[in-house]
C-alpha cells in the first residue's frame, strides 16, 4: 500500500461518527448527511378537483387561507394548483424577515387541499420523517444555512431555486426508522404542549377583547353594557372631548443613531416601540425602549419635553388601521427621565381627571378606538394628528372609585395572560434547546 493510501485511510477512520449530543437509549448508528431527494419525493398532483385553497403560515404551519388571512387570494382557477396531502412536506419559497429564504412545514390535517403553484410539495417515506424536516427548518439559523447556497435572488427580491435543487440540500437524519418515530413523537408531545398554552393565552385574550367590549361604551353612548354591582346606580359617565381632558406636550425627533443605547440619561418611546413592544399594562416599566446616546447633551430640551406619570402617548402613524393612533399610558416611570420621540404625541392630563393606570385601558375601548380610526387620514400610510385627536369624544365615570375597579380587574387580567406567555415562551425555549440536541451540530457535518 502507497503512503499516500495508508494516509487516505487513516483520515477515514478517525474520521467522526455524525451523531447528535442528545439520543435515546438503544440507537448507536451514525446518522447520514445526504440530499433530501434520498427521502422526499415530489409527486405534482394537480388540484383538479377543487379543493380548498391552503396558505403556510410561520406560526400556523399550513392551514385554511381564509382562515388564515379572512379571505382567499387564490386564483379564480385554481386547476393548476398542487395538492398538499396528510404528512407531505412543503416548501414556500416566500421570504418572510427571519426566515429570508422560505419556510418549511408539514401537512398536518387529514384530507387533501390545494396548495399554491409556486410552493415545493414533496412526499416523504413516513410521518416522523416529515416531521423531523420539519422541526430542523423551525430554527432560521439552520434553515438559512442550508437555503442561502441553493437560492439565488431575482427581480423585486424574488426567490430563484427549484424543487430539484431544494432537495440537492443535504441534512442530517437518523437511517433508522425505529430512532425517526422516537424524535417525532418526542417532538409531537411538546408541540401538543406549546399548542394547548397558546390556546390558553389566546382564550384569555379573547375574554380580554369582550370584557373591554362591556366595560367601556361603545360609539355614541354613555354608559357601558356591563358594571360592577357597586356601580349599578351610579348613572351616565361624563363625556368630554379629547382637548378638554388632555394638553399635547412637545416631543421629540432624534435620529437611529442617536438611539438604540443600551445605557444613558433618559429613554426614548419611538413609535415603532408602541406598535411592537407594547405590554399588556400598558405602563413603561414593561416596555423594553432604548436610551438616547448618552454623549449626547439633553440640556436644551424643554421642561415639558420629558414625560409623566399618568401622560398617554400615541402612535400617530401606521400602514394598519387598528394599530394608528395606539396608545401607552406612562404608570410607572420608576424615577427613570423617559421622552416622547419621533412620530409620537403626547398628552397630559389639564387635571386630575383619571386616576393612574385608568386611560390606558380607557384609549383601548372601542368607542374611543373607532373614532381614532375614522379621524386618521393617508393612503399608504395612515395618521392621526393632535387637531383631529383633539376633537374625539372620551367617555368615562367621574367617580375614581368606579375607574380603579376597572382598572384594577383589567390589571389583574393583563398579568395573567402575561404569566401564561411566559409559560408559552419558556415552552418555546425548552423546544429551540431540545431541538439543538437532537440534531448534530453543523461542526460535525462539517467534519463528516
Amino acid at each position: 500500500m502507497s503512503s499516500k493510501m495508508k494516509t487516505t485511510a487513516t483520515k477515514e477512520e478517525v474520521k467522526p461518527a455524525l451523531v447528535p449530543k442528545l439520543r435515546f437509549p438503544g440507537f448507536s448508528s451514525p446518522w447520514t448527511y445526504e440530499p433530501l431527494s434520498k427521502v422526499l419525493k415530489e409527486h405534482k398532483l394537480k388540484n383538479t378537483d377543487g379543493r380548498d385553497v391552503f396558505s403556510v403560515s410561520m406560526e400556523y404551519g399550513i392551514v385554511n387561507q381564509i382562515e388564515l388571512l379572512g379571505r382567499s387570494y387564490a386564483a379564480a382557477d385554481t386547476s393548476h394548483y398542487t395538492i398538499g396531502r396528510c404528512y407531505d412536506v412543503v416548501y414556500t419559497k416566500s421570504p418572510l424577515k427571519a426566515f429570508p429564504f422560505g419556510i418549511v412545514k408539514q401537512c398536518k390535517f387529514q384530507g387533501e387541499v390545494a396548495l399554491s403553484p409556486l410552493y415545493g410539495v414533496f412526499t416523504p417515506p413516513n410521518p416522523h420523517m416529515g416531521l423531523m424536516i420539519e422541526a430542523y427548518f423551525e430554527s432560521p439559523n439552520r434553515s438559512k444555512d442550508f437555503l442561502s447556497p441553493l437560492c439565488q435572488k431575482g427581480a423585486k427580491n424574488t426567490l430563484q431555486i427549484t424543487n430539484t435543487t431544494f432537495l440537492s440540500g443535504r441534512l442530517p437524519l437518523p437511517i433508522q426508522p425505529a430512532e425517526q418515530q422516537k424524535i417525532a413523537e418526542c417532538l409531537s408531545s411538546v408541540d401538543e404542549l406549546v399548542a394547548a398554552q397558546a390556546r390558553k393565552v389566546d382564550a384569555l385574550k379573547t375574554h380580554k377583547k369582550g370584557l373591554m367590549q362591556q366595560l367601556f361604551p361603545r360609539e355614541g353612548e354613555t354608559q357601558p353594557r356591563l358594571r360592577f354591582p357597586e356601580f349599578q346606580n351610579a348613572g351616565e359617565w361624563v363625556t368630554q372631548r379629547f382637548a378638554e381632558l388632555y394638553d399635547f406636550k412637545p416631543t421629540n425627533t432624534f435620529s437611529r443613531d442617536q438611539l438604540n443605547y443600551d445605557f444613558g440619561l433618559a429613554k426614548n418611546i419611538h413609535y415603532g416601540d408602541i406598535h411592537t413592544k407594547l405590554p399588556t399594562s400598558f405602563c413603561i416599566h414593561a416596555v423594553v425602549v432604548p436610551f438616547v446616546n448618552p454623549s449626547l447633551s439633553l440640556s436644551k430640551l424643554k421642561p415639558g419635553s420629558y414625560c409623566e406619570e399618568g401622560d398617554i402617548v400615541f402612535a400617530d402613524a401606521s400602514e394598519d388601521l387598528t394599530d394608528v393612533g395606539k396608545s401607552i399610558e406612562l404608570v410607572s416611570l420608576n424615577g427613570e427621565k423617559v421622552l416622547s420621540g419621533s412620530h409620537t404625541i403626547l398628552a397630559r392630563q389639564k387635571e386630575n381627571f383619571f386616576r393612574v393606570g385608568f386611560a390606558g385601558f380607557l384609549f383601548k375601548g372601542r368607542g374611543v378606538r373607532a373614532q381614532i380610526e375614522k379621524e386618521a387620514q393617508g393612503t399608504k400610510v395612515l395618521q392621526i394628528s393632535p387637531g383631529r385627536l383633539a376633537g374625539i369624544k372620551v367617555a368615562f365615570p367621574s367617580d375614581k372609585a368606579e375607574q380603579q375597579r376597572i382598572a384594577s380587574s383589567l390589571t389583574s387580567l393583563d398579568d395573567l395572560i402575561s404569566a401564561q406567555t411566559q409559560k408559552l415562551e419558556a415552552l418555546k425555549t425548552h423546544k429551540k434547546g431540545l431541538l439543538q440536541q437532537l440534531f448534530p451540530s453543523p461542526e460535525q457535518r462539517t467534519a463528516s
